[in-house]
C-alpha cells in the first residue's frame, strides 16, 4: 500500500536526502510500506534506501543515519492508514451500552492491534490473519490481548464471532516464538467465572514465561442494556469467589514462576469488602491502566507526600468528587491529611452515576451534569478536584460532551483536574 507523505521535518534525515512533500512512499529498503509499524521497523535501521513516487516517476534516496532516528516523514494519520474496528459482538461490550446521542468517537468499537504494541490497547486477535501473526512475530513486537476464556466454544459465545475460538492459536504461536503477553479478562457472574475461570488461568499459566501478566476485570453494566445479552453485577458472595480462585493461582504461580502474574481490579476487593493488599502484592504495577492497584498506589503515594509536605500556611478548604466505589478510600486518605493540618478541611463528596446506572461505580466514568446537579448549593470551599480520568485524554472535555468551564461557571468554584497521583493530590488539597 503506497502512503502519501503529508510534510518532511525540516534538517531531518529525509529532508537533507531529498525527499519531498506529497512525494508517495513505496518502500524502505525493498520492504513494502503498509502503515505505521512498517515505517517504524524498517526504518530503524542506519542505511535506510527510501523508494518515492513522485510525478509518476520512482525515485530511490540512500539515507544514513543513527539507528533508531526518525526519517522525518509525516503522514496524514498516526497509522498511516484507518483505525481497524471491532468485528466482534461481545455480550458484555461496553459500547453496546452506551445512551444515544453522544459523540461518534464515543461508538467506535478498536481492535487495532498496532494501537496494542504502540499505546498499550488490547485486542482480541479475531482480526488478525496468519500473516498479521507472522509481521507480529518476525517484528517481535509484544502485544496485549482481550483473552475472556480459553474454553474455544465459550469464547465464540461471548464474542458473539465462529472465529473468536480458533484464534486462541495465536496465544501459543506466540508463546513459541518468544513474544511476552499481557492478558486482560473482563469476567461475567455465571457465564466465564468460576471452573471456567480455573480453566482460563490454567491455560495462560501454561504458556509461561511469555505471559507477564494477567488482569481479571469485572463486566461493566450500564442502565443501557434493553435487547442486549441478560448479565447481572458481582455481588460480595460471588466477588469474594473470584478473589479466592486468584489468590489460589497467585500462590501456584508464585512458587513457580516467582510473580503472582494474575491480578484482580480494585473493584473485586471493594464489592467483596476485603481490605486492599499492600503494595508490594502488586509487584510492579504492571496492569496500572487496568485499574488494578491504582488505590494503592494513590494511598502509598498520599501518605509519603503527607511525610515530607510543608504546612500550608493560609487555612484552605476543597472539595473532591468520587465514584461510589473509592468513596470510602480517599475518604479515610483525606482525613488523616485533616488531622495533620488543622487549618486545611477537604470535603469528599460521592457522586451516584445517574448518567450511566447506578451499578456504575467507578470514578472514571463519572459526568459533569451529574456532578452539577449532585453539588448545586453544597460547600466547595477554594476549589473542585476532579480525576483527569474522567476527561478525554490531554482535554477538558467529560463523557458527556461539556467541559471543565462548564462546571466552573455552573458551580461557581476553580475546577482541578488531579492525576491519579497522591503526591499531586496532596498538593491540590493544601496549596493554592
Amino acid at each position: 500500500m503506497a502512503v502519501k507523505i503529508q510534510s518532511v521535518i525540516a534538517d531531518s534525515p529525509a529532508f537533507h536526502a531529498g525527499i519531498k512533500e506529497n512525494d508517495i512512499l513505496l518502500s524502505l529498503n525493498g520492504h513494502e510500506i503498509r502503515d505505521v509499524l512498517d515505517y517504524m521497523y524498517y526504518a530503524a535501521e542506519i542505511n535506510v534506501s527510501t523508494t518515492v513516487e513522485r510525478c509518476g516517476r520512482h525515485l530511490t534516496f540512500h539515507i544514513e543515519k543513527s539507528e533508531y532516528d526518525d526519517l522525518g516523514l509525516e503522514f496524514e494519520t498516526f497509522l498511516m492508514d484507518k483505525k481497524q474496528s471491532c468485528t466482534n459482538k461481545c455480550i458484555f461490550c461496553f459500547i453496546d451500552q452506551m445512551p444515544p446521542n453522544m459523540r461518534e468517537t464515543l461508538y467506535f468499537k478498536d481492535d487495532d492491534s498496532r494501537l496494542s504494541f504502540l499505546q498499550g490497547n488490547y485486542v482480541t486477535l479475531t482480526n488478525l490473519d496468519q500473516k498479521e501473526i507472522d509481521r507480529i512475530i518476525e517484528m517481535r513486537l509484544n502485544i496485549n490481548i482481550s483473552v475472556h476464556t480459553t474454553n474455544p466454544e465459550l469464547r465464540c459465545t461471548m464474542m458473539h464471532n465462529r472465529f473468536a475460538g480458533e484464534k486462541l492459536k495465536y496465544l501459543k504461536q506466540f508463546a513459541d516464538a518468544g513474544i511476552a503477553m499481557n492478558c486482560q479478562i473482563v469476567l461475567c457472574p455465571g457465564i466465564n467465572d468460576g471452573d471456567e475461570l480455573r480453566r482460563t488461568l490454567t491455560d495462560l499459566g501454561n504458556l509461561m514465561p511469555n505471559i507477564q501478566s494477567i488482569a481479571v476485570v469485572p463486566v461493566g453494566l450500564t442502565k443501557f442494556r434493553e435487547g442486549l445479552y441478560p448479565l447481572v453485577k458481582f455481588n460480595k458472595e460471588t466477588a469474594n469467589e473470584v478473589l479466592d480462585i486468584i489468590e489460589g493461582f497467585q500462590a501456584e504461580f508464585l512458587e513457580k514462576y516467582g510473580t503472582r502474574l494474575v491480578f484482580p481490579a480494585d473493584e473485586f476487593y471493594i464489592t467483596a469488602e476485603r481490605e486492599l493488599p499492600d503494595g508490594k502484592y502488586y509487584e510492579d504495577y504492571c496492569q496500572y491502566e487496568n485499574g488494578i492497584g491504582m488505590l494503592r498506589s494513590l494511598g502509598d503515594e498520599f501518605e509519603a507526600a503527607m511525610k515530607n509536605a510543608v504546612k500550608p500556611t493560609e487555612p484552605r478548604t476543597v472539595s473532591m468528587v468520587t465514584g461510589e466505589a473509592a468513596y470510602d478510600f480517599i475518604s479515610k486518605l483525606v482525613k488523616k491529611a485533616e488531622e495533620k493540618w488543622h487549618n486545611i478541611k477537604c470535603n469528599v463528596y460521592k457522586i451516584r452515576n445517574d448518567f450511566f446506572g447506578d451499578t456504575i461505580t467507578v470514578t472514571g466514568l463519572i459526568t459533569a451534569q451529574d456532578i452539577i446537579a449532585q453539588l448545586k448549593g453544597k460547600e466547595l470551599g477554594d476549589a473542585l478536584l476532579i480525576s483527569k480520568n474522567m476527561l478525554m485524554r490531554d482535554s477538558d472535555i467529560f463523557l458527556d460532551d461539556l467541559t471543565v468551564p462548564d462546571v466552573e461557571n455552573a458551580l461557581g468554584v476553580p475546577v482541578l483536574p488531579v492525576d491519579n497521583d497522591g503526591f499531586e493530590l496532596l498538593d491540590a488539597i493544601l496549596y493554592k
